[in-house]
């Protein structure tokens, strides 16, 4: 399978697809907010703890307080065995020593409180675990990670773990081995997939660069005014030749200067070798139009998604679970009703997949398939999902379908969803649907004018849309049009028309003044 890396770059945000076969796989996007914060440290302050949730809450700055459990607490007289038995994802089949699960048994037995651990008013080093998502505050834990391109950082415990992708025994105990022997303090690493392979002077370097990264946050720590951000997370576009390019995509095609030579910097601190992967696009339309993404963006916000069939799938997202319906629509099939129903399924199966990864949908989801007689059919089903979903890198449990045709599973949730990132609730249907928030439509004119300024010949260009619309376009987002006449060359004129649909515009030239 060909995979490559689409990053598109403006003033206001930043939009990275990875495509599999030319066909958009995952999509990230970057706008300068507080909405993809995973993976910041903070220093922060308790400001409430509470027994009841065995939880706390935590000002690190943001509009919202952030909130951490009391397993994400670090216990100063347990903390090694804590971290191990608080991350069983970082945890390997065998990587606990006698001493080790003698030690962790008698922690289980101690059950720590909240109160015991963190007080009202105490400053605490946070690490975001999970970004806000709507009212929800951001989630994070005192156990510090710092990925680099072979190993994780973890300096919070002592703990050694290789990543499951690695199967050879005898590359696993390679690694751990070399990372024992190269480690000069008591402090834990997981060593990545890209690890593989790698020898001992690359991995040496890196628990330098790491190490020094570890004790730049911790100084900052002893002097930084409560809350504070002390450590941010790579932008999007770095983020993706870190975790896709590194480890994944065979070419990263960007259209910004800027940002092409600012990957190729960081390539040459970290993999010399991949700077023949990445293009500067130079095209003359947008990249998204040059690789047909905008339509496939757009129909990844749709509640209802037509199979080549002529069956369908409703994506409905609720408080606490998403829950997707399949329909065999206009499909009759061509023998009996059970071949049909299986062929719909399957084919909603990789739809299903799809839109998972794409629209980066995370928590509870309940799949409701069409109802199957045969038992045999329910099994195709169920083993067809869990193949499909091996292709995604996040976290996933599916449950056997139930004998009423629902397949209950989860997906590690760590991002806001496209859904949420992109949408807001829409004020026509007093919420309970969905409209592309004002943002999103202000940044698609900024697109559209780009796109159809190459043709107009006027001397002025007219904007009408909505007056909400038209509000922020000279206000907020006024920067957004003196970026556009700087590049098109011609002043942008603005006309508010109530008659227009909050998502409508429509643009025109001005032949004279």
């Amino acid at each position: 399978m060909y995979k490559q890396i689409i990053i598109n770059v403006t003033e206001h945000e930043t939009r990275v697809a990875l495509l599999e076969d030319n066909n958009i796989a995952e999509f990230f996007i970057e706008r300068g907010d507080v909405s993809d914060i995973a993976g910041n440290i903070y220093k922060g302050r308790v400001q409430r703890v509470l027994p009841g949730m065995q939880a706390a809450f935590v000002d690190i700055g943001l509009k919202q307080a952030a909130f951490i459990y009391v397993n994400d607490v670090i216990n100063s007289n347990y903390n090694e065995i804590e971290d191990l038995l608080t991350n069983p994802g970082d945890m390997e089949t065998g990587a606990f020593d006698a001493d080790t699960r003698r030690a962790s048994s008698d922690l289980n037995r101690r059950e720590w409180n909240i109160e015991e651990l963190i007080t009202e008013g105490q400053e605490i080093m946070v690490h975001v675990a999970k970004a806000p998502m709507g009212t929800k505050g951001a989630r994070v834990s005192a156990h510090i990670s710092l990925p680099g391109r072979y190993l994780v950082l973890l300096p919070t415990s002592s703990h050694i773990g290789i990543s499951r992708r690695i199967e050879d025994e005898g590359e696993r105990i390679r690694l751990k081995d070399m990372v024992l022997n190269l480690r000069q303090e008591n402090i834990g690493y997981i060593v990545r997939t890209a690890g593989e392979g790698i020898q001992e002077e690359k991995f040496a370097h890196e628990m330098g660069f790491l190490k020094n990264l570890w004790e730049d946050i911790q100084k900052k720590y002893q002097t930084a005014p409560v809350p504070s951000l002390l450590h941010k997370e790579l932008s999007v576009s770095l983020r993706a030749v870190r975790d896709l390019l590194m480890h994944e995509a065979e070419k990263l095609i960007i259209d910004s200067q800027a940002g092409y030579e600012s990957i190729l910097s960081f390539l040459d601190t970290f993999m010399p070798t991949l700077k023949n992967a990445v293009e500067l696009y130079e095209g003359p339309e947008p990249i998204f139009d040059a690789y047909n993404l905008e339509g496939d963006i757009t129909r990844a916000l749709r509640k209802k998604i037509w199979l080549k069939s002529g069956g369908y799938i409703v994506i409905e997202h609720t408080e606490a679970l998403v829950a997707i319906d399949v329909n065999t629509g206009r499909y009759v099939g061509k023998y009996n009703l059970e071949e049909t129903i299986l062929k719909t399924n399957l084919e909603a199966v990789k739809e299903i997949a799809y839109q998972i990864r794409l629209r980066d949908i995370g928590g509870i989801i309940i799949i409701d398939f069409i109802d199957m007689a045969k038992k045999s059919n329910q099994e195709k089903v169920f083993n067809a999902l869990k193949d499909v979903l091996k292709k995604d890198r996040s976290k996933t449990h599916v449950l056997p379908m139930s004998e009423m045709g629902l397949i209950q599973m989860t997906r590690k949730r760590v991002r806001t969803s496209l859904t949420r990132m992109l949408c807001e609730h829409c004020f026509y249907c007093d919420g309970e649907g969905f409209l592309t928030s004002r943002q999103t439509i202000c940044y698609n004119i900024y697109r559209e004018v780009l796109r159809e300024s190459r043709d107009m010949m006027g001397v002025k260009i007219s904007l009408r849309v909505n007056p909400e619309i038209a509000e922020l376009l000279h206000g907020e987002e006024n920067p957004i049009v003196l970026s556009l006449e700087k590049i098109i060359g011609k002043q942008i004129v603005i006309y508010p028309n109530a008659q227009l649909h909050l998502e409508e515009f429509d643009i025109f030239e001005i032949l004279k003044d």
